[in-house]
């Protein structure tokens, strides 16, 4: 499971979030992603060293970078909120929190994941048990902060300010038979991040409260999924964006029910999975196919 689970993060590290920076922000984060793999490279190059001193120092490098690059929500945060007010006293039109607000807190959710992922790689470097947290249990944080945590948060504030523009309701949907775009979409950009808070609360908490993270970010994930498919997807301008999308969106279908299986399985000790297993599936499977393919393809939509 080490060496599975080292590629995946190293994947993150060293394409997925300076990528997805740019993303976010091209202008204002350029530098950020521009430079990130200086730091990443450290990152990674601390998963495949034994667990002491010198792994412990990179993997610290590297959280400096990733507490940088958190610094950069709240800021961002109030900047949205200013524009939001700005926009509600101008000529009397309402304030638009219905499009920046929930766009801009699963980005800003993204921006400060890979802090969290950094901190746990740091203590199991270490060989230090953070909080009491078996050292296995901080290994599998730093993937899951990385992608249910930047990735995740990433297309959801992507796919919310996408939803922001699309019409009231579902194409070809009479009014009313289907949620609208724009109300699907801030729900995923607000349960998203809730859900990887809730799961992460729920490391501290108990199980159950764990499994219900994994259901809100399930919903959440599955929103995304349904936009990515329904509305995304179709305005693609080729067949290899489109087919990026696709596979991102049937993916989460399968990757998030197995989380919600293991979850399930944690709390009421039903059957489910092992940590190995999950690593190879859905961890392997929300890397590859989702991660992987909405960054590709997003940036493909950029382009467009």
């Amino acid at each position: 499971m080490t060496v599975l689970v080292n590629l995946i993060v190293t994947l993150g590290m060293l394409y997925v979030v300076p990528a997805g920076l740019r993303l976010i922000d091209p202008a204002g984060l350029r530098t950020a992603a521009r430079l990130w793999p200086v730091p990443a490279a450290l990152g990674a190059l601390c998963l495949w060293l034994p667990r002491g001193i010198p792994a412990t120092v990179l993997a610290a490098l590297y959280a400096a970078a990733a507490l940088a690059l958190a610094t950069r929500a709240p800021a961002r945060l109030l900047e949205a909120r200013r524009r939001s007010r700005a926009g509600g006293s101008a000529g009397g039109a309402p304030p638009r929190t219905t499009v920046s607000g929930p766009a801009e807190v699963a980005v800003c959710t993204a921006l400060v994941s890979p802090s969290i992922a950094a901190t746990a790689l740091v203590a199991e470097r270490a060989g230090y048990r953070l909080f009491g947290f078996d050292l296995d249990i901080l290994a599998l944080t730093v993937p899951h902060f990385h992608f249910a945590g930047f990735t995740a948060a990433l297309v959801a504030g992507l796919v919310c300010r996408a939803g922001a523009t699309a019409p009231a309701t579902a194409p070809g949907s009479a009014p009313g038979s289907a949620p609208s775009s724009a109300t699907l979409s801030r729900w995923a950009a607000y349960s998203v991040p809730g859900g990887t808070l809730l799961v992460l609360l729920g490391y501290f908490i108990d199980d159950w409260a764990e499994l219900a993270g994994a259901v809100v970010l399930t919903t959440g994930m599955w929103a995304v999924a349904l936009l990515t498919w329904r509305d995304i997807r179709p305005g693609a301008r080729d067949r290899t964006t489109g087919a990026l999308l696709g596979t991102s969106a049937a993916v989460l279908v399968a990757t998030m029910l197995l989380a919600l299986w293991w979850a399930a399985g944690e709390a009421t000790g039903i059957t489910h999975p092992t940590l190995t297993w999950m690593a190879a599936t859905h961890g392997l499977g929300n890397a590859l196919g989702f991660a992987l393919c909405s960054v590709l393809a997003w940036r493909r939509l950029t382009v467009d």
